[in-house]
């Protein structure tokens, strides 16, 4: 069986990519793959919780998983080596595009597979550790980090501005206008302030 693994972190990235990769190595190779396995997880995850691991447990012999990189299997040194391991193990093969491993029972798979995955671990280690210096300056220079306060809830507001004024006029109260909206009465009452609703309402009523 010939397996062609594809993981993504989140909902946001895509898939495509990497299956359009794995095509295209199949077709170079004259490879037909006969289960993709997808799925959305982070490979922070226990390896028991993630197709992958199911997949692991019923590999056979002379079966071939096809991944784009070998970050696409872990996240960290000791999860790669103990899956690159266990296929070793059972005569199975790895093999992986973007850094051209192999997996074979040769000393040359084992210590390629090592150095692969400490690179790995390492390059991320850098660039968290870079975010949290750069996040670490910006918030010492007295900068907000993040979406401002309210911005998800004043956006439901948007084209609400006719509704809010005629509810106030009538007589509704902020409370009850918020919960009918579903926002924060707080976050109510700064639309109504930006907005210039309640100055609106005082010159209408003079």
């Amino acid at each position: 069986m010939i397996y062609g693994y594809i993981r993504v972190s989140t909902d946001h990235q895509t898939t495509e990519n990497q299956r359009f990769e794995i095509q295209k190595f199949c077709e170079k190779e004259n490879l037909v793959i006969d289960c993709w396995i997808e799925e959305t997880i982070s490979a922070t995850k226990e390896l028991n919780k993630r197709k992958l691991g199911r997949l692991i447990k019923r590999i056979r012999k002379d079966d071939l998983i096809i991944a784009s990189e070998l970050s696409r299997l872990g996240r960290n040194l000791l999860q790669i080596m103990s899956i690159l391991h266990y296929c070793m193990d059972v005569g199975a093969k790895i093999w992986t595009i973007k850094d051209n491993y192999r997996l074979g029972s040769d000393i040359t798979s084992k210590v390629l597979a090592f150095a692969f995955g400490l690179s790995a671990e390492i390059e991320r280690n850098l660039i968290s550790q870079r975010t949290k210096e750069a996040l670490a300056r910006v918030k010492s220079e007295g900068k907000h980090i993040g979406r401002p306060h309210g911005s998800r809830n004043s956006c439901k507001l948007n084209g609400r501005e006719k509704y809010i004024c005629q509810k106030l006029t009538s007589g509704s109260s902020r409370y009850e206008i918020a919960r009918r909206l579903r926002v924060h009465r707080d976050t109510l009452s700064k639309f109504i302030a930006v907005r210039g609703i309640d100055k609106a309402i005082h010159t209408t009523a003079l």
